[in-house]
This record gives C-alpha cells, structure tokens and sequence, in this order.
C-alpha cells in the first residue's frame, strides 16, 4: 500500500548474497528465525563495505536492541508494533 517492493529471503543464509544481488534500500530483518539467530547475518552485512550503507531494522518479540545496534543495525523495533510505526521508520531510513 505504501509503494515498496519487497523481496522475502526466508533463509539467513541467502541474505547477504540477497542483498548483493538486489541492492534494496532498506532491510528488515527478525533476529529470530526457524534457522537461527540472525545477528551474524547483520554482522556478515556490515563487514562489507557496499552493503555497509544498506540501513538495516531488526526486529524481534523479546528487547534485543542493545545486541541489534552493537552489532550494527540502524534501529530496532519490538513485536508487536503497529504497521504504521515501522511504515514511518522505514521511510525515515529510506530518505535520510
């Protein structure tokens, strides 16, 4: 409804090739996957320097933000937040 075109990588694994390949302006991430924590993910996100820029949300339903901006991410938002909450981060994000 708001005009982005999302792409959904259901496997940590294939993000950080994901987003080589895509170059999005912004990625949303859940630290808590049926695969596994995804902080590493982030991590593998930030030690590059082109996708260092890429603004990164991660989002979990316990408080891991100090974890999540330690190791990189832009900002943090706890489950459940309100659609028009993360709508407004992300477009913050997106038109810095």
């Amino acid at each position: 409804m708001e005009g982005y075109q999302v792409e959904l990588v259901p496997n940590p694994d294939d993000v950080v090739p994901a987003v080589r390949r895509i170059e999005p302006a912004l990625v949303l991430m859940d630290v808590h996957t049926g695969h596994g924590d995804t902080l590493d993910v982030l991590r593998g996100l930030r030690s590059e320097e082109k996708l260092r820029r890429v603004p990164v949300v991660m989002t979990s339903g316990m408080e891991r933000s100090a974890e999540c901006l330690d190791a990189g991410a832009n900002r943090f938002i706890l489950k459940p937040f309100r659609p028009a909450e993360l709508v407004a981060l992300v477009a913050e994000l997106i038109n810095q």
